[in-house]
């Protein structure tokens, strides 16, 4: 007896290829209004990944900055003077560090390996008719050192300059290029401050500006002649500065240094608690830290706010869908009506969905990087796009196109074949 062989079982499935070639031709079609819909998310994508781009670049710049300056200093500032009340009198009102303050610390502190001390103040240089303002800086021996910069034409001055007070000065390459001109050799010409002659003994290599601060648009002379002749203000008990600048071993010594100049100074100024210290600390690491956490914050906060235009765009692509649906009723009842089955026509316009999100994220990936690269190299800061931010960029692509497509295609998947094949 013969068995009756089975019929082979219909089917209508797709493959994904046709489901993707069917997506792009149906929005191939509507090139205008594709377009339009994709530029939602070419826009959120670009931003997120062009601001977290330039976010990473400066923050790895002003690190750079710093750490060429040296990530082992740390600066100690003067207070405020007090009255005998305990008074503040305000800062600037007298300063309360003085030169033997420093060099106090550079004998008695064990972590100090460097110390060096500075008196600064912004004043009008003159030379063969240019007139620039620019800060003075009056400092010692130990500067070069201490701060990692040295002349990168002719010399610092010498011991035997500080100590007589001679009006010798050494340019920033800033002031240099506003006084003399980026090619012309300023060595042993004289410039006029505060209606003073000095003679140019050098010009310091180029630093940067390092927070806010343009590090070659400095003049420097003897820490003595500062003192005497621009600013004169000496202390009772010595020669007043501003501050002093401490280098240690390495930036673990930091801590270490930080406890034995606030025993010291207290010390040396008869400061008691619960009396304030009249001087303030400011660690060269801390700063670092401090200017990292705010960028990284104000990125994130940044990139967030531009993610909101890919919810723009998401709601963009999900407004189109819809109208698409309406659109197409025609066409879905027909394909209803050959035997495709809801499960094809809800994959059909999610396809739709994704393809135009995945292919605008794309896009924006490319846009976002050309702009990081522009502003960096405008900007000259490094380049840095991160691998996660790509692939953030194309994950959140999918999602919004899959998310936007669901109530679309959901719609479409319900459609009554007959209440379809009978719009107009």
């Amino acid at each position: 007896m013969l068995k009756k062989q089975p019929t082979p079982k219909q089917t209508n499935a797709v493959s994904t290829a046709e489901v993707i070639g069917m997506a792009a031709e149906s929005l191939w079609n509507h090139k205008l209004r594709t377009g339009l819909t994709m530029l939602g998310v070419i826009i959120g994508i670009s931003s997120v990944i062009s601001i977290t781009s330039v976010g990473q670049g400066v923050q790895k710049s002003t690190e750079q900055q710093i750490q060429a300056l040296g990530t082992n200093v740390m600066l100690v500032l003067a207070g405020a003077s007090t009255t005998g009340g305990g008074i503040s009198q305000g800062v600037g009102s007298a300063s309360t560090l003085t030169w033997e303050d420093a060099r106090a610390v550079a004998r008695q502190a064990p972590a100090a390996i460097g110390v060096t001390a500075f008196l600064q103040r912004q004043f009008q240089v003159v030379y063969s008719g240019q007139n620039i303002s620019t800060s003075v800086l009056g400092t010692d021996l130990y500067y070069s050192e201490v701060k990692n910069i040295r002349p990168q034409v002719g010399q610092f001055f010498t011991q035997a300059d500080l100590d007589a007070a001679q009006p010798v000065v050494v340019l920033g390459s800033k002031v240099r290029d506003q006084l003399f001109g980026a090619e012309v050799n300023p060595v042993g010409a004289d410039i006029r401050i505060q209606r003073q002659s000095y003679k140019v003994l050098g010009v310091m290599e180029p630093k940067g500006a390092v927070g806010g601060q343009d590090q070659d648009d400095r003049v420097y002379v003897p820490l003595t002649n500062m003192s005497a002749r621009l600013v004169g203000n000496n202390a009772l008990t010595g020669v007043s500065i501003n501050g002093f600048w401490l280098a240690a071993s390495d930036e673990t010594q930091l801590d270490a240094a930080q406890f034995q100049v606030t025993n010291l100074l207290r010390l040396r100024h008869n400061i008691y608690p619960p009396q304030a210290d009249d001087f303030r600390i400011i660690n060269q690491v801390d700063i670092i830290n401090t200017f990292s956490s705010v960028v990284r914050l104000f990125t994130v906060m940044v990139g967030a706010i531009a993610g909101i235009s890919l919810i723009v765009g998401g709601i963009g692509i999900a407004n189109i869908m819809l109208v698409s649906v309406v659109e197409r009723t025609k066409e879905i009842g027909i394909r209803k009506a050959v035997g495709a089955t809801n499960a094809a026509i809800l994959i059909q316009f999610l396809a739709e969905a994704v393809v135009v999100s995945v292919v605008g994220g794309g896009l924006g990936i490319g846009l976002g990087v050309a702009i990081a690269a522009t502003a960096a190299n405008i900007f000259n800061f490094p380049l840095i796009v991160s691998f996660w931010s790509i692939a953030s960029g194309f994950g959140l692509s999918f999602v919004v196109g899959l998310l936007a497509g669901v109530i679309p295609a959901r719609n479409a998947a319900k459609l009554d074949p007959i209440a379809a094949l009978r719009s107009e």
